[in-house]
């Protein structure tokens, strides 16, 4: 359903004849909708885009294989777009935790910023990615997105931000600011400070990407994937793990927390005199907890992707809401983790259809895990003989 600039894709089904008559459309236009409706033809964009357009998808299918509706932003970030899309978020037509997609070369810089509050707020994703096309008259997405200016830093919003990919290309220039958009109005430049107090709230360091930015001021600075994952700008759906130790004796422990898009994630090892235990927590909420114990069969932990710690059956548990699952780990073991690449936590049903838990990428807490180690030495869990052998 279209509303002015706002579509809505339909929840029910199509009919037969609609469904054979959009296949046919699809087929006959994809040819041509990169030149009908590409972001190359400065007349079509005024036409078409001098104001941002809003689509929605959240039908069945989208929501079972995607997990979350997905918004579609595209064309020029006007300065009436934050009102706009605010107001879809209140009335549920855009959720809490929506999936945004962003293809726009050009906007408002305030427009920009007070979207990616609104993403941050709502705890929303930022991607690239142009609208779903459509038999229907209106607009034809192409196959590449491009988002600069205001956009990228609308895309700064995002709780989860993935990295573009294909031919998606994300740009800034020095001056953070377009002269003008489209139709060559020129645009308002927000406050002294507000930029770098925006970036801030996102958990961005304006000084590492103002380092990143080395074009002539206005020409744009396309960010490839690696670099913007490097520097924080993209975490592909991971925030920063964190790390808490304690090490004085008689009890040093390291607990690793992991929050993304799938949910939240802790690891525990714990060393006493003698022995070490490892605990992993899933916190998925207690009828989800349930499920997944109800259908394991098995349940094992994960290093470099290794099966490691195999117990059949009652092997995890329920507690609070999060699958549970501990073991003895052996103590000459330890000393494999300080170079360890991941760490994980899964249990399995009958089949290898049925998997669920969690990894973690331990190489941001290399600090940390070597310091528990060396506490952990100090109380001396292992044997006399093994001690010698490991660390003599």
């Amino acid at each position: 359903m279209r509303y002015g600039k706002f579509e809505n894709t339909a929840r029910g089904s199509r009919s037969r004849p609609q469904v054979a008559w959009c296949g046919l459309l699809l087929a006959i236009g994809i040819a041509v909708a990169g030149v009908a409706h590409g972001l190359g033809s400065g007349a079509n964009r005024g036409a078409r885009t001098e104001q941002l357009s809003f689509q929605v998808n959240d039908d069945r299918m989208t929501v079972s294989v995607a997990g979350r509706p997905q918004v579609y932003l595209y064309g020029v970030i006007d300065a009436d777009a934050p009102q706009r899309f605010e107001a879809l978020v209140r009335s549920g037509k855009i959720p809490a935790g929506s999936d945004i997609y962003l293809n726009s070369p050009s906007g408002d810089l305030a427009a920009g910023l007070a979207l990616g509050r609104l993403f941050r707020a709502s705890s929303m994703a930022t991607h690239l990615g142009t609208p779903r096309r459509t038999g229907r008259a209106g607009y034809q997405g192409i196959k590449a997105a491009f988002c600069t200016g205001a956009c990228a830093y609308a895309y700064f919003g995002g709780l989860y931000r993935w990295a573009p990919t294909g031919n998606d290309h994300i740009g800034l220039t020095r001056d953070h600011v377009q002269a003008a958009t489209s139709s060559g109005s020129p645009l308002a430049e927000p406050a002294a400070g507000e930029l770098d107090a925006y970036l801030k709230d996102m958990g961005i360091e304006p000084g590492r990407l103002a380092a990143m930015l080395t074009s002539a001021a206005d020409s744009p600075v396309w960010l490839s994937a690696d670099q913007m994952t490097a520097s924080g700008l993209a975490n592909n759906g991971r925030l920063p793990l964190t790390a808490k130790t304690v090490l004085l004796p008689p009890m040093p422990s390291l607990e690793l927390d992991q929050d993304d898009r799938s949910g939240s994630h802790r690891l525990v090892l714990q060393c006493r005199p003698g022995n070490v235990t490892l605990t992993a927590y899933d916190f998925v909420g207690k009828t989800r907890a349930r499920e997944i114990v109800s259908r394991a069969t098995r349940s094992y932990f994960e290093v470099n992707q290794q099966e490691v710690l195999t117990e059949q059956h009652d092997g995890a548990s329920v507690v609070d809401g999060a699958v549970v699952i501990t073991r003895p780990y052996p103590p000459t073991e330890l000393v494999d983790l300080l170079s360890a690449q991941t760490i994980g936590a899964w249990v399995g049903g009958r089949t290898s259809a049925f998997r669920d838990g969690f990894a973690i990428k331990l190489y941001p807490a290399r600090d940390a895990i070597k310091d528990y180690y060396e506490a952990c030495w100090r109380v001396a869990p292992w044997p006399a003989r093994q001690k010698t052998a490991k660390h003599g």
